[in-house]
């Protein structure tokens, strides 16, 4: 039986790992726009007013609004087609939950978590919540990683050097395989149950997991992966709206993320294509998928300047950087973070509620 005293350790190292990561958050991003303005920005940096112009505030502000609801939404008609609806507003709050725990742990791990036990404490079973995040996350996927050769192949922007044979080898390697394990997940659940089941029983020969642990392991795998394989089924065979809707949403949530350097950009009088800075955003994403810093940090700002230093002077381009991450990710931290803090506190008067 599990003790207070354990449940309050517990807690403690929880917050202790959150609070480590965050910290290595700001680390990794201040050590990233240290580098962009080192080595891209030839040590450069002028704040513009141009940003603050209502002309660019008020499309800004637009762009924003279009941001967090297609975020919010894509997950409202993946629930929808799942055969569950919650309240809009609490939709949105795990936006920006999301947006904090996604971005302050390691490849993103802490999102997908933090986003199942917030639709638990909803009443969404866990299999269907997992079946939820996981078919979100993997719309996003195949969009980027199916865009991402197009414009490694036909931006001008990105036909240097950098992008040798063997570079172009290991991307189709990893494109391969990302895609290739979220088809199995998806369509072929139980082919994955099998190796998965090897690994625990590995582990527990190894002595890394008890017996007891082994068994209820090897019980929880196979019947969350069956769950799963079931829910996504039905997600496919749901209302063709809200699947159509779903996918639709994702599109317009993508297309306003890689939007936002374009905006930037032009307010601040550069002549740049579209196609060029949403290309650019498209590759920067897919190689965001990757780092293993939390939330990208340090290589997002590092990858971004890089692509950008032949567009934007040194001046603006450390300038862009900040204002590229901080409406995209910052600002939704913060939101995340505030209500994370509102939701823990609403679960522990309830706790303690005597009634």
């Amino acid at each position: 039986m599990t003790t207070s005293t354990d449940s309050d350790y517990q807690k403690r190292t929880s917050w202790q790992r959150l609070a480590g990561f965050t910290l290595l958050f700001f680390a990794m991003t201040g050590a990233g726009l240290y580098a962009v303005y080192d080595r891209f920005a030839d040590r450069s940096f002028q704040f513009d007013d141009r940003l603050l112009s209502p002309s660019l505030l008020l499309p800004v502000a637009g762009l924003l609004v279009i941001y967090f609801a297609a975020d919010g939404l894509r997950l409202h008609y993946t629930l929808r087609a799942l055969g569950h609806r919650l309240p809009l507003r609490k939709i949105f709050r795990l936006v920006f939950i999301n947006l904090f725990f996604s971005n302050v742990t390691p490849m993103a791990t802490g999102g997908g978590f933090a986003q199942i036990w917030y639709l638990t404490s909803q009443g969404v079973p866990v299999a269907r919540a997992t079946a939820a995040t996981t078919i979100r996350t993997v719309l996003a996927v195949v969009f980027i990683f199916s865009l991402t050769p197009v414009f490694l192949l036909t931006l001008p922007a990105l036909d240097t050097g950098i992008w040798s044979s063997g570079v172009g080898t290991a991307l189709a390697i990893f494109v391969t395989l990302y895609l290739g394990f979220f088809a199995l997940l998806l369509f072929r659940t139980r082919w994955l149950i099998r190796p998965l089941s090897a690994l625990l029983a590995g582990l527990h020969k190894a002595h890394l997991l008890s017996a007891r642990s082994h068994d209820r392991w090897q019980f929880r795998l196979r019947r969350e992966m069956l769950r799963f394989a079931l829910c996504f089924s039905e997600y496919l065979q749901g209302q063709r709206r809200y699947v159509v809707l779903s996918v639709v949403c994702t599109a317009i949530f993508l297309l306003s993320l890689f939007s936002f350097p374009a905006l930037l950009i032009h307010g601040l009088g550069y002549p740049v294509e579209y196609l060029t800075t949403l290309g650019l955003l498209v590759v920067t994403t897919f190689i965001m998928y990757f780092s293993p810093t939390p939330g990208a940090s340090g290589i997002s700002e590092g990858v971004f300047g890089s692509f950008f230093r032949d567009i934007l002077s040194g001046n603006h381009l450390v300038l862009v950087t900040i204002a590229w991450r901080f409406l995209t990710i910052y600002l939704g931290m913060i939101i995340g973070l505030l209500v994370m803090q509102r939701e823990l506190i609403k679960n522990h008067r309830r706790q303690n509620d005597p009634s």
